[in-house]
């Protein structure tokens, strides 16, 4: 398979370019790539036209000439929509590249990639882990699933994003995803709840936080969301509404496959608290208000 458009880059097009698309279209423009991006708010998709990108009015207008297309949208239905419904599926051509960096239920992946091999259209389902940060820097975890060979060759259209592993066949990106949000959405817990023990024990959070660096409790979550934690900055990033959405794919994953899954259950029921509660666009770290609201007069002790 051959899909270079030139020496100097590829012909791409961004489909979604929010908090984690904007800086992920923005490597790939100063990487040299021809980038043309869409969202579904055209002022998001704007602001990067002074890098350099084309912005589409129409999905399908940003995906008719391009050999690969980055989909970075909320949720499987969001990813279906603009492949279906608005029409990007009919107008790639046989040998194009869908890169699918949303995360989604794997079943919907695999139906994606179903569909778009009818027509002779790549698929990879390739979500993220890394947040704004990762995206920004280039150092985005990417779990990759579908054919070994295409991702090979799309290794530097990748290598701008971060590092890339191919994980299995279609669905295996997704399924990874889901693990690894498992652990992100219980490390937050888990850390959450720390702060409020030191801090009610008499010690302080960001001394704590320091002092506990490069231990066996070391971690990203650690560094980032302890940060964040002790500075009281809950502004996505990542926010709890999109985690509670994984935490719910993981429970219909573990309960097609017949497993039983108990940290992730309860980090689950007090997401789904905290987001019902009013903090869905809070950034997940700030499950620790819920924690801390939770414990009532304790938690106005911790604060």
């Amino acid at each position: 398979m051959t899909i270079r458009t030139g020496e100097t880059g590829r012909r791409i097009a961004f489909l979604g370019t929010g908090l984690m698309g904007a800086p992920m279209a923005r490597r790939l423009l100063k990487a040299g790539h021809a980038v043309t991006v869409w969202n579904r708010d055209r002022s998001k998709a704007e602001a990067l036209a002074a890098e350099g990108a084309v912005v589409a009015t129409i999905a399908a207008d940003a995906a008719r000439d391009a050999k690969i297309v980055f989909t970075m949208l909320s949720d499987g239905v969001a990813v279906g929509n603009v492949l279906i419904d608005q029409g990007v599926a009919e107008v790639l051509k046989a040998g194009a590249v869908i890169i699918d960096t949303s995360s989604i239920a794997p079943p919907i992946a695999r139906a994606h990639a179903e569909m778009l091999a009818e027509r002779q259209v790549h698929h990879i389902d390739a979500p993220v882990s890394g947040g704004t940060v990762g995206a920004e820097a280039g150092t985005l975890a990417i779990m990759a699933g579908g054919d070994g060979s295409v991702i090979a060759e799309l290794h530097d259209v990748f290598a701008p994003l971060g590092r890339v592993t191919h994980v299995g066949p279609a669905g295996a990106g997704q399924i990874c995803k889901l693990a690894n949000q498992q652990i992100v959405a219980i490390t937050i817990g888990a850390v959450a709840e720390a702060m409020m023990l030191v801090q009610a024990g008499g010690a302080d959070r960001g001394k704590f936080r320091d002092a506990i660096r490069g231990g066996f409790a070391e971690s990203r979550i650690l560094e980032l969301h302890g940060k964040r934690m002790v500075d009281r900055t809950f502004q996505p990033g990542g926010s709890s509404r999109l985690q509670l959405k994984d935490l719910d794919a993981v429970a219909a994953m573990s309960e097609l496959f017949g497993l039983d899954l108990p940290l992730t259950s309860v980090i689950r029921d007090e997401f789904r608290n905290f987001v019902a509660d009013g903090h869905a666009e809070t950034d997940h770290s700030g499950l620790l208000l819920h924690l801390e609201k939770t414990n009532d007069d304790q938690g106005e002790k911790v604060r």
